[in-house]
């Protein structure tokens, strides 16, 4: 077919972005190149961008144009960032460029000729940024159900959408699921406590409750509790938990509706009420029992009860199990059309 890349831009924040990057790399037949400052050695590291000890931030806002999000003045990382993606679209002359996230990126990548694909995430994104990060590609992918689309999206922006819901790592067969409530902590940041969850154990003494992702456990862990720690397994956690209790960022959402679980959702702060209108979506399909926040310990058997007497039709209508394969297709049959308007120009 060709052997010039597609470029895959991977944001840093949370452990969604990569995952997903992942399943779309390994369903599509095109060489996909990652580029992100958390990818390891999977593909171009790129420096950290973030604002550090001893920067200051100077001119965050006052001088930075509506059409940026983030642009901090006198930034090594910034600058390293730039030349480095620049040089690397110079000597790859990718294809096309899937952005999952960051507007800047997305404007780098059309100012230096690359036809744009940009991931867009759910929640209230009508500022100037993104709606010219949007205008500015030649589509948006949205990583969720078209029935879970935030309202005050514009028409234009949805007709310009492909729609892929259940973008997720594959599931191994969990078998029968054991009786164990499943609570994920994400690499996001988390409002949730140690403490607090023990007591929701307490409260439910005929549960097994189990805590995956970066939270220590507490010094007076109740026996039905246990902490396992960040693991690479998630979809396995999930596909072997009776229910799933999460936060509402993408990547939990895609594993848990592909499992099929029953879910109690408590959506976190997040840029844009991202993860609340996720959330909002997930309650009017009935995919989820929403909290606004972490339950009293009391609250905790009715809550799971709730979760568990959900019908499945409300989680199976947002997934999608053949989704990395009709995006790669779909990924495909664009990255060929750019190939014939070249050769016919």
């Amino acid at each position: 077919m060709t052997e010039r890349p597609i470029g895959y831009y991977v944001h840093h924040h949370g452990a969604g972005h990569l995952t997903r990057a992942r399943v779309i790399r390994e369903a599509t037949s095109l060489p996909v190149t990652l580029l992100g400052s958390r990818i390891g050695a999977e593909g171009i590291v790129l420096a950290d961008d973030r604002l550090g000890d001893g920067f200051d931030g100077r001119d965050q806002a006052a001088n930075r144009p509506n059409t940026l999000h983030y642009a901090p003045l006198d930034h090594d990382g910034i600058r390293s960032r730039v030349a480095r993606i620049s040089e690397w679209i110079a000597h790859a002359r990718p294809l096309l460029m899937i952005v999952d996230v960051s507007v800047e990126v997305a404007m780098l990548a059309r100012l230096a000729s690359v036809p744009v694909l940009y991931v867009r995430l759910n929640g209230q994104r009508s500022d100037p940024a993104h709606l010219e990060a949007f205008r500015g590609a030649q589509a948006l992918i949205a990583p969720f159900a078209q029935a879970m689309e935030d309202p005050s999206t514009p028409d234009w922006v949805r007709a310009k959408t492909y729609y892929a819901p259940g973008l997720s790592p594959a599931l191994a067969a969990p078998g029968a699921p054991r009786d164990t409530v499943l609570v994920i902590v994400g690499e996001g940041g988390t409002s949730l406590t140690a403490a607090a969850i023990a007591d929701a154990a307490r409260a439910c003494p005929d549960h097994t409750w189990r805590v995956v992702g970066n939270l220590p456990a507490p010094s007076d862990c109740p026996g039905n509790l246990v902490f396992a720690g960040w693991t690479d397994a998630m979809a396995n956690e999930v596909a072997k938990a009776s229910v799933v209790v999460g936060a509402a960022g993408d990547g939990v959402v895609a594993l848990v509706m592909a499992a099929d679980r029953p879910f109690v959702c408590i959506p976190e702060p997040r840029p844009f009420g991202e993860q609340h209108a996720t959330a909002s979506g997930l309650q009017r399909m009935g995919a989820a029992i929403v909290r606004p926040a972490w339950p009293d310990a009391h609250e905790w058997p009715a809550t799971l009860a709730a979760a568990r007497a959900l019908a499945p039709e409300g989680r199976r209508a947002l997934r999608d199990p053949q989704a990395a394969t009709k995006l790669a297709r779909w990924l495909e049959a664009h990255a060929l059309t750019w190939i014939a308007q070249e050769l016919a120009a």
